[in-house]
Formats: C-alpha cells, structure tokens, sequence
C-alpha cells in the first residue's frame, strides 16, 4: 500500500478497529507524516443483484453508499452512519448466505434502514426509489409515515 499523498510505501498503523465484516486501520506515512483511514473487508462471497428488466449486477457497495449519501445530504447523519448501514445490509445477505438479491428488495431493506434513521432521508429514497410521478404518490408515503 502506498501513501494517497506522496505514494511512498512506508506506512505505520497508529489505530486498528475492528467492525461486523470490517477492519478500520488509521495510517501515518513516515515519509509525510500525513494520515488517512482505510477499511478492511474479507470478500467471500459474490452477491449479485437482479435489476426489474432482468438484468443481472454485481453488488456495488460504492453506489448504494453514493444513494444513501444523496438521501441523507443536509441532515445530521454521519458518514459513519451510512457505512454502518450498508455493513447491516451486507450482513444480512450474507448471514442468510444470499448469493443474489432483487433491486426491489434492496431498496425495501435500505428504506426500512432509513425509516429507522431519518424520516426525511427515508422520503427522499423513496421518492427516487418508488419513482413518483405525481404529488399524490408522494404524499401517500408521506401519510403512511406519519401515521407509523
């Protein structure tokens, strides 16, 4: 591994935690002695995602972060957060020893995820993932949630 700033390749390990499916490992570069953070993870299974048009993805954890960031953008909701909800995600998968998972029912885990988090976050990903066409479908979603 080398250093993202000065790409040297000497590197000490000043903190190491340890998650669900994931190490978190504080770096310092001894050539810069600048820090950053990097996360760990086994990969031992292959999850894939079926689309509604029948296609078929691999799991990209770096878009299901990317829409769960643009969900939660302007509210108090850490990145820390984010993570810890897309680890639960593959965790779940995982644990029942899922190899593929519908769209459908990814974006039924994630809303279920947010609705616990932030209501506001669980609206805005149910508007992009329900695909509203009208006000009435919007305000549908926003009545069940009040009323839950």
């Amino acid at each position: 591994m080398n250093c993202p700033y000065c790409k040297n390749d000497d590197l000490k390990v000043i903190d190491s935690r340890s998650d669900t499916n994931s190490v978190r490992r504080r770096r310092e570069c001894t050539a810069c002695a600048k820090r950053f953070t990097t996360y760990e993870r086994i990969e031992n299974y292959h999850l894939m995602v079926s689309k509604q048009d029948g296609r078929r993805e691999d799991f990209n954890r770096s878009k299901l972060i990317n829409g769960l960031t643009k969900a939660c953008a302007k509210r108090p909701i850490s990145m820390a957060d984010i993570e810890r909800i897309v680890n639960e995600i593959e965790n779940e998968f995982t644990k029942t020893a899922t190899i593929e998972i519908s769209s459908t029912k990814l974006g039924e885990v994630v809303m279920a995820k947010l609705k616990e988090l932030d209501r506001v976050a669980y609206i805005r990903w149910a508007s992009v993932y329900r695909d509203f066409q009208d006000v009435e479908s919007f305000q549908e979603v926003v009545s069940d949630l009040l009323q839950s």
